[in-house]
């Protein structure tokens, strides 16, 4: 059975029937777990097993774990700074600041593979322009450079541990203020001036990366529509100018960024249309239902492989991972700069 486009969440610490009967569905292929999903780590792990039992070949199963405000699971593994604490780093240290990126992205991929999970959202490469509300220190730093040489660091670290990258949210979210869970943001500025936020975009796809989450952002001198239902951003400007041959998601289509759109069946068909490989419909499980029901056939054969690209490498066990020299060495890294008070993050 192949991977469809659909990516839903489940109900609890352990499947559901229901769960199970919806990811048995062609049209789904992947699965995101929340914090509501965690209570152990064996927990997590029996999980994770039951998830990948239900299909062969089994579900990608993802996460948002990218460190700071953005860690789903906390108890048992390594809490991770903020992306602003690895800029700040930089800013002493460019060598140590490198190191320190490479380090978290290592650490935060190992233990998820470690537990079964094949990916993780991550690294956020928005500017931090300290305007967004829900961008904030998920931000490495304002400047596109260095933005893009600490998410090379952190992805070349996830790559070690078996884990694709995923660079969002394309193609920048960090300029506008509204967040777009809650809100539809909008941004006036024309493409001429939006070098600096595709920067890490071209830098992370010539150096292969895997994956990209389009934002629920309308650039209204670009397009009329958000960014992940627009062919201009998505076929136009990412596929043909920049050249990236790796799968998109879509951000949560819950999320009031894209309602614009119009009902849920109706934001699957527009960000499937606009090249969107894997559709995030999250926290709604009418929604989920609705999706199904809407679309026909198994999906589009190159996203199928796309998204095949995606499962993890093999992994250490977490008892193997906890002993060996690596872990120890990030582990303690990690530790270090949470700890040091110049870089503590100021108001």
């Amino acid at each position: 059975m192949t991977l469809g486009p659909v990516m839903m969440d489940v109900q609890g610490k352990s499947l559901t029937q229901e769960d199970r009967e919806l990811l048995a569905h062609p049209l789904v292929g992947a699965v995101i777990l929340f914090t509501r999903n965690f209570e152990s780590v064996e927990q997590l792990q029996q999980l994770v097993a039951e998830i990948r039992a239900v299909r062969s070949p089994p579900l990608l199963v993802t996460v948002d774990h990218e460190g700071g405000r953005v860690q789903r699971f906390r108890q048992g593994f390594t809490v991770l700074p903020s992306m602003r604490i690895i800029g700040r780093q930089y800013d002493l240290d460019a060598v140590a600041g490198r190191l320190l990126a490479r380090q978290c992205g290592w650490l935060m991929a190992a233990e998820l593979r470690a537990v079964g999970i094949d990916m993780s959202f991550a690294p956020c490469v928005d500017l931090d322009y300290g305007a967004s509300s829900v961008i904030g220190d998920r931000a490495f730093h304002r400047d596109p450079r260095v933005v893009s040489e600490l998410a090379i660091a952190f992805m070349g670290g996830m790559r070690e541990a078996g884990m694709s990258a995923c660079a969002k949210h394309y193609p920048g979210h960090g300029f506008v203020v509204p967040d777009s869970h809650v809100a539809m943001p909008v941004d006036r500025r024309p493409l001429a001036d939006m070098d600096d936020d595709l920067t890490p975009y071209r830098r992370l796809i010539d150096n292969g990366v895997a994956s990209i989450m389009a934002a629920h952002v309308i650039f209204s001198e670009v397009d009329d529509k958000p960014a992940g239902f627009s062919r201009r951003w998505l076929q136009s400007e990412l596929r043909d100018r920049l050249g990236f041959d790796g799968a998109i998601f879509t951000d949560d289509l819950s999320m009031a960024g894209a309602q614009a759109i119009g009902d849920m069946p109706a934001r699957a068909k527009a960000a499937l249309a606009a090249g969107c490989d894997v559709l995030s419909v999250c926290n709604d499980r009418q929604g989920v239902l609705q999706v199904i029901d809407s679309l026909r056939g198994s999906g589009d054969p190159l996203s199928q492989v796309r998204m095949a690209r995606l499962h993890g490498k093999p992994g250490l066990t977490r008892e193997a991972l906890h002993a060996s020299m690596d872990w120890q060495t990030c582990e303690g890294a990690v530790k270090g700069c949470m700890e040091r008070p110049d870089l503590r993050l100021n108001s």
